[in-house]
């Protein structure tokens, strides 16, 4: 007779919203909601937040539930599930966040930085299956990374190992909100590249982007690149390929210290698809010792929307 399958909670707590469901250890979504985060509120309101969509997602539970998981942003300690810091939730500073939800529902809880949630979602149900080590990229509002060896998570001396985004590829770039300059993140990331789009259309004239933005720059994103870059408009092509070769710049690096070839590319901003993941893979290609160039693998995530949540869940089932 068939054992029956157990299931856990994730919960993906963004700036903007905090996804949560229930999740099979076989990776299939069999519940979820989404909840305002609030995060302007501070801690005690975003938690109060996490709670009611946990409640929402436990009433008529029939799921075998093994644990909670939760991704968060930022620096994370995953032995005593403190929040640390989180840049971009205000007041996030030492925040009890494992315990407060574990004494609420009384299922063991993990807490990870949710860029290594992800990395780990992709090693148990998405792309790293079969893969032993390689380095997760999300590319988002920000740039994350988490490193995977030897099908374990690399977490660093305090837990903050992965902060790919924070890799610079020029001294004299620009400044990054971190406060360093250069960081790819000042390239790659969402806010940072629709003001460097903002800045160049006007030197574009004949782009398709004008017509698809209608003459308003306050509607470029990312999404309206992709879209013209599908209908071969040259100058959103030079925006990908730029992208990518300055991605690979940095992943090249980051290779070469690690002796890692193999890169999954996730986030909303890995939406622009083939064209960037080629031009990330030339670059490193080009960049990296001679005996690596051979082994460089550049592939899409598979889990896309459902990552947060999944990735949080897999933190349940990679810790039993």
């Amino acid at each position: 007779m068939a054992k029956p399958d157990k299931f856990a909670i994730g919960v993906d707590l963004g700036g903007t919203n905090i996804k949560i469901g229930i999740v099979s250890e076989k990776g299939k979504l069999v519940k979820s909601v989404s909840v305002k985060t609030e995060a302007d509120s501070g801690p005690k309101k975003v938690i109060a937040n996490i709670i009611k969509g946990v409640e929402v997602i436990l009433e008529k539970n029939k799921f075998k539930i093994q644990g909670i998981g939760i991704g968060c942003p930022g620096v994370v300690s995953t032995k005593k599930g403190i929040v640390e810091s989180a840049p971009n939730l205000p007041g996030w500073k030492n925040v009890k966040l494992g315990p407060i939800i574990k004494n609420k529902f009384a299922y063991k809880v993990h807490l990870e930085n949710d860029a290594n949630a992800a990395a780990i979602g992709e090693l148990i149900f998405g792309a790293g299956k079969k893969i032993d080590s390689f380095v997760m990229v999300t590319l988002g509002t920000g740039v994350g990374g988490g490193i995977v060896f030897n099908k374990k998570i690399f977490r660093g001396e305090f837990g903050a190992a992965g902060e790919i985004g924070h890799i610079s590829i020029d001294v004299n770039g620009p400044k990054c909100n971190c406060g360093s300059t250069g960081c790819i993140e000042a390239y790659a990331g969402n806010s940072y590249l629709k003001e460097k789009i903002r800045s160049e259309l006007k030197d574009y004239p004949d782009s398709k982007v004008w017509k698809m933005i209608e003459n308003d720059l306050t509607k470029v994103s990312p999404r309206i690149i992709q879209a013209a870059s599908e209908k071969k408009d040259n100058y959103a092509n030079f925006v990908i390929e730029r992208m990518g070769n300055q991605l690979g710049v940095a992943l090249a690096s980051l290779s070469n210290l690690l002796d890692i070839s193999t890169f999954i590319i996730g986030g909303g901003v890995a939406g622009f698809g083939k064209p960037l993941l080629d031009s990330v893979r030339l670059t490193i290609s080009a960049r990296v010792l001679l005996p690596l160039r051979s082994r460089v693998l550049v592939i899409p995530a598979k889990l896309k929307n459902e990552a947060g949540i999944k990735g949080a869940s897999s933190l349940v089932f990679y810790n039993n």
